[in-house]
């Protein structure tokens, strides 16, 4: 009988009990169910409504289900419904009348979102730790590339040569807001509905802020009805998702069309690609295409979940029994697919000669001239003029606008003798190999060349972006921390060299001051790149694994420095 059945005199019908059971969905979420119980239980004793010897028992009852289940041994029984019945029914069976005193004064209408709030939270976390590896490799190959010039496009048509670090960073950037939706979306989950009940709290003396700093909640939900009734925090997860899932369609297609024989400006590892059935010579980018494809099943889910969501009453519906498997399919299918494209990315050969040539096609340096005649005092309007009819010239020619005789730029306009100089063709040759030096922009090769550098330097070989820049530049900086963190959050400043200290405010949910030296010499360990190296934390220990080789983490965590209580820096899973 189910736990609900004294109400009732016949049983449920066969079809009826599997059509309303999530079980098959919500086992998933076993660890979060059995965590808050192991709190609201703690809890109980402690406020003195079950007994001390009743929570032992709990407590080592909820430990041995947990352990068979992590084992695969347990069995679940479809007629339990959901994970909450499926446990609470064990552990009675397993210890009797203690077991039946584990849900006073809580509802499964509070359980659940409990439940929900608490995967919501390792979802995002674990999306938050693919995002920042696929960054870290994003980072590497634009290092890596640092001088290698692709067209740059509009349209799909050739427009201006750009540094393929350029592009490659413009995702890096994509993908560092798409950390900060999924920080968002970890914050909006990080309230405890324990001690709602069904919808209007209990009669019983509960401490709902022990419960929920037992279970790694910040704060708790003030309005009961509220609490059991929303699932606007998961909308949150879903929207980040999304997003991200859509850059990383954006970054899958012109994988697709740089891997093509038209192309050609990449080739795709054997480890990320297949072949045909039937064409031998064949390397398809099928990893990229599914990433392409798998965008879509993540935007439904979250319209799923609009949908569901627009029409409900207060409090708890049934409805909101169809919001977990939307949420669990997308984190895990966006997983993947970071996964995927970090390797595709990391592996992928760069046929740098290739994407030069490719820039000899398209007339990319018109902009340039007409920009240099229009620093030498004409007009742009007629400088844009004189070019285009320099291209057509070119078009009637079969040649690009380096090609051109010096005579014919002076035949277009006569007026125009006066700017035109023998500069002209340096100028186009140079725009061609990606010398364009302009401030904050990012294009000039001279400049990436120097702040990659630099960052090398300050970071002992490892070099991270600069924040504040949205123009691809590379440096580092030495940090010293002024107060103890509360915010989940990256530690990414940017500061131009000077020979003093420079304060910065951040403006977030809770200030960090810090003081930015990028000359001033640190302590050994204390010189860190901003976007590769970060430290969390929290008083309840909100922290994120790091993969990959840092030895700052190991300086600071041998340091004597006061960091506060419930501080933790985690790398490789090694807290």
């Amino acid at each position: 009988m189910a736990l609900w059945g004294g109400r009732f005199e016949g049983g449920v019908d066969v079809s009826t009990q599997e059509f309303g059971a999530s079980l098959p969905v919500d086992k998933h979420l076993y660890k979060q169910d059995i965590a808050g119980s192991r709190a609201h239980a703690a809890m109980l004793a402690k406020q003195g409504i079950i007994t001390e010897a009743d929570y032992e028992t709990i407590a080592s009852g909820l430990a041995a289900i947990e352990a068979e289940i992590d084992a695969g041994a347990f069995v679940f029984d479809i007629n339990d419904e959901d994970i909450h019945m499926a446990i609470e029914s064990e552990l009675t069976r397993r210890i009797g009348e203690a077991g039946k005193r584990l849900h006073t004064g809580r509802s499964r209408n509070d359980q659940v979102a409990t439940d929900t709030r608490l995967a919501a939270k390792a979802l995002s976390k674990q999306l938050m730790e693919a995002n920042l590896k696929l960054r870290q490799v994003l980072v590497r190959v634009a290092i890596d590339n640092g001088t290698v010039v692709l067209p740059g496009m509009t349209h799909l048509q050739h427009a201006q040569p750009v540094l393929l670090s350029h592009h490659l960073l413009a995702y890096y950037w994509m993908f560092t807001r798409d950390f900060k939706r999924l920080d968002a979306a970890f914050e909006a989950a990080d309230a405890s509905p324990l001690g709602a009940a069904a919808l209007a709290g209990t009669t019983y003396p509960l401490d709902r802020v022990a419960t929920a700093y037992a279970m790694g909640f910040t704060r708790v939900i003030p309005n009961s009805l509220d609490a059991v009734s929303d699932r606007d925090f998961l909308l949150d997860l879903h929207f980040a998702c999304s997003t991200m899932a859509m850059h990383l369609s954006r970054l899958a297609e012109e994988i697709v069309l740089w891997s093509s024989s038209e192309f050609g400006y990449i080739t795709l590892s054997d480890s990320f690609s297949t072949g045909s059935s039937i064409m031998p010579q064949k390397k398809n980018p099928d990893f990229a295409e599914l990433i392409r494809g798998k965008t879509g099943r993540v935007y439904g889910n979250l319209m799923q979940l609009l949908v569901t969501c627009k029409g409900l009453p207060l409090a708890y519906n049934k409805d909101l029994q169809e919001d977990k498997e939307g949420a669990l399919d997308s984190a895990r299918t966006l997983s993947q697919c970071l996964e995927v494209m970090a390797g595709m990315v990391d592996t992928m050969h760069i046929n740098a000669e290739r994407m030069r040539a490719a820039c000899r096609v398209g007339h990319l340096a018109a902009t340039d001239v007409a920009d240099y005649l229009a620093k030498k005092g004409m007009p742009f309007r007629e400088a844009h003029a004189v070019v285009g009819h320099l291209v057509l010239e070119c078009d009637h020619r079969g040649c690009q606008l380096e090609d051109l005789p010096f005579e014919v730029f002076q035949e277009p306009v006569v007026r125009a003798r006066h700017y035109l100089g023998t500069r002209y063709r340096c100028d186009c040759r140079r725009a061609h190999h990606g010398g364009r030096d302009v401030a904050f922009r990012g294009e000039g090769a001279a400049q990436v060349r120097s702040h990659v550098a630099r960052g090398r330097r300050g970071a002992r070989g490892r070099s991270g972006l600069c924040s504040l820049h949205g123009c691809g530049r590379v440096g580092t900086l030495g940090l010293r921390l002024k107060a103890r963190l509360r915010l989940l959050m990256p530690l990414s400043l940017a500061t131009r060299p000077r020979p003093r200290l420079r304060r910065v405010a951040i403006a977030a949910r809770h200030q960090l001051r810090v003081v930015a030296a990028s000359r001033i010499p640190m302590r050994p360990g204390w010189r860190l790149c901003p976007n590769t190296v970060a430290v969390w934390t929290s008083l309840l220990h909100r922290e994120l694994t790091l993969d990959g080789d840092f030895p700052q983490i190991a300086e600071l965590k041998r340091s004597k420095v006061n960091f506060g209580r419930g501080w933790r820096i985690v790398k490789g899973g090694m807290g």
